[in-house]
């Protein structure tokens, strides 16, 4: 490959595929940590393959944790019908994620199995895999190919989860290679198929360091459907701790 990698590492055309894979996957890592923790209002939208859509509210909470995966609680404000329902992830790196969701019209925390982890997310497009942090352990790498991606020069990664029970059998992410940010992902299905197109755009910088998409889009492509995810308000270090990301904070998340 032409040029070398942002990693320190000269002699990349000397590099196997997979050696580069993982030596930019380690790089995108890199340079997103030290964030501490965030909140965010998003939201939602649904559309079916005719068209018809439906909107929700949501707020994110985010919480990094050093040598490990991140902890995320996800709560629903509207509409009526799914006000109140909360979503708790524990990602791990080396063993499968903890994932909890709270049903307020059952009063009840329902843990979702490791094997239902590709199962759809609150009927969305997102499966609760999905929503886990991005993690090294999770995934081998390859470096496919670079070419211009919406006049950005990318890399083209090929991610093999490392997760028996994940619903994809590869990914396939454009990475811009000035700031290793995702731009698009292609998920394919048990059978190889293409399943699903997710696209980031809108991107804002943090803390003159973190970058994060304003609007993903994840299309299905097998059933039409999509769905678009909004953040309207971001903020970092906040002050958020452990006791915040609690199974007993499911039930008192409003």
């Amino acid at each position: 490959m032409a040029g070398s990698l942002s990693t320190g590492i000269t002699e990349s055309e000397a590099m196997t595929p997979q050696a580069q894979g993982l030596a930019i996957a380690k790089d995108r890592k890199a340079r997103d940590i030290g964030w501490q923790d965030s909140v965010a209002t998003l939201s939602m939208v649904l559309e079916n393959a005719q068209g018809e859509t439906s909107e929700r509210k949501l707020r994110i909470k985010n919480l990094e944790v050093a040598d490990d995966g991140d902890k995320g609680l996800t709560v629903f404000d509207q509409p009526r019908d799914v006000k109140g329902t909360a979503f708790l992830n524990f990602s791990h790196t080396t063993k499968p994620d903890d994932q909890w969701l709270y049903l307020p019209a059952l009063k009840r925390v329902k843990r979702i199995a490791s094997r239902n982890k590709s199962g759809p997310f609150m009927g969305s497009e997102f499966a609760y895999e999905d929503l886990s942090s991005f993690e090294i352990e999770k995934y081998t790498f390859t470096l496919l190919k670079e070419e211009s991606f919406n006049g950005q020069a990318s890399y083209v990664l090929e991610q093999i989860p490392t997760d028996d029970f994940s619903g994809y059998t590869r990914q396939v992410v454009w990475l811009d290679q000035m700031h290793l940010r995702p731009l698009k992902m292609d998920f394919y299905d048990r059978r190889q198929a293409l399943l699903k197109t997710l696209d980031f755009t809108d991107y804002q910088q943090y803390l003159d360091q973190y970058w994060r998409a304003h609007t993903m889009v994840m299309t299905n492509h097998q059933t039409g459907k999509k769905t678009t995810l909004t953040t309207h308000d971001l903020q970092f270090k906040t002050g958020l701790s452990e006791g915040d990301f609690s199974q007993h904070s499911l039930k008192r998340a409003r």
